[in-house]
């Protein structure tokens, strides 16, 4: 299972990505927990220091950027994969 954290303050950016994340999952039928962190305080505790950022199963693999959608699926996939 995936855990999926897209951190941000709720911008229309940060948005975007979680239903990016959203979307990508339910196409490919993964199991994955998506949380929304928008603590600002919990931001450069998780790596974060731009935003939206996405960190997978406790690694940061995005930050400043929203990622087209064919590449996070590749980054999602590889996490699923090295979690198994």
């Amino acid at each position: 299972m995936l855990k999926i954290q897209v951190v941000g303050p709720g911008c229309s950016n940060c948005q975007r990505l979680e239903a990016l994340c959203r979307e990508v999952v339910e196409e490919e039928g993964w199991a994955a927990q998506i949380d929304k962190v928008t603590d600002v305080n919990q931001f450069a505790d998780l790596g974060i220091f731009m935003t939206p950022g996405l960190v997978v199963n406790n690694e940061v693999v995005s930050s400043g950027k929203i990622p087209v959608k064919a590449t996070l699926k590749n980054w999602l996939r590889d996490r699923l994969s090295a979690h198994n």
